[in-house]
């Protein structure tokens, strides 16, 4: 009697383990992504996951708040309700955004960091429709003699690594056979910091990026030479994810068409050039 009452006993407490540990399942079941009303896929049901790297201002950073705000943010939110969802923003490694990695391994949706349309770029990525025109700029320390690359000879220039600025300035230091070393930053803030405590002599980024350097940090950094290597961003998604491309193809298109953009623009970035 003894035994069979012990084994009824453990009988029920095992049945109660398993509904236990089943309900817990239950609860944490993981979310397998959703469809939009207009049939464009996304890894989380009603939200539109972006992958970007900070910080990167003016196009994304962090404000006092600890909100990511900037250009590229608030564009991608047009985005995000033309498709009746919310955008959700995820700061990773430029690397694992400009080869695809970050797309193809279903971490985010959409990539909006800055990022330079390349022809190596479009072997890994689908890029959107051109959504700005970027310009290479040369900063120094406010009262730097330095106006040209070539007078940076025996001297440390910064760079953000993995980017269109890097491969510019190798290629023409290259090129030119300058004496010049480069040194590679792993974000703009570790570039930024090199220069403003002259740990290098000058830095290489894309010129609406230092503007609104010099504008948080006044009389502390000049642009002392620009670079027009024609640069254009673009918004990338995994290739082959039509529907998402065409939908933010479609928002950009809209948005130049009813002055939102030119809005943006003149918020985040000042007065838009004239085309």
């Amino acid at each position: 009697m003894t035994t069979l009452g012990n084994s009824r006993k453990a009988a029920t407490l095992a049945a109660a383990v398993v509904l236990a540990v089943g309900g817990v399942a239950g609860c944490a079941k993981k979310d397998t992504g959703g469809t939009t009303d207009s049939g464009v896929a996304l890894i989380k049901a009603g939200t539109l996951t972006t992958c970007t790297h900070l910080p990167y201002a003016p196009f994304q950073a962090k404000d006092d708040t600890g909100k990511v705000v900037g250009f590229d943010v608030e564009v991608v939110d047009l985005v995000a309700k033309k498709l009746g969802v919310t955008q959700e923003i995820i700061d990773t490694p430029f690397e694992g955004i400009k080869s695809g990695a970050d797309l193809n391994a279903g971490k985010c949706d959409i990539a909006a960091a800055g990022m330079t349309i390349t022809d190596e770029r479009k072997k890994v990525l689908d890029f959107s429709d051109p959504y700005f025109d970027a310009t290479q700029a040369l900063a120094v320390l406010t009262g730097s003699s330095v106006k040209t690359l070539d007078e940076l000879v025996g001297k440390r220039v910064g760079v953000q690594g993995s980017t269109t600025g890097e491969d510019y300035i190798k290629a023409q230091v290259a090129e030119k056979g300058l004496k010049i070393e480069v040194v590679s930053y792993k974000d703009l803030a570790a570039q930024q910091q090199a220069l403003a405590t002259n740990q290098i002599e000058a830095a290489v980024n894309d010129l609406p990026v230092w503007n609104e350097y010099i504008k948080t940090n006044p009389g502390k950094v000049v642009v002392a030479a620009g670079f027009d290597t024609g640069e254009q961003y673009g918004f990338a998604v995994k290739k082959g994810n039509a529907e998402l491309l065409k939908a933010v193809n479609d928002s950009l298109t809209a948005a130049r068409a009813d002055g939102t953009y030119d809005s943006i623009y003149a918020n985040w970035i000042g007065a838009k050039p004239a085309s």
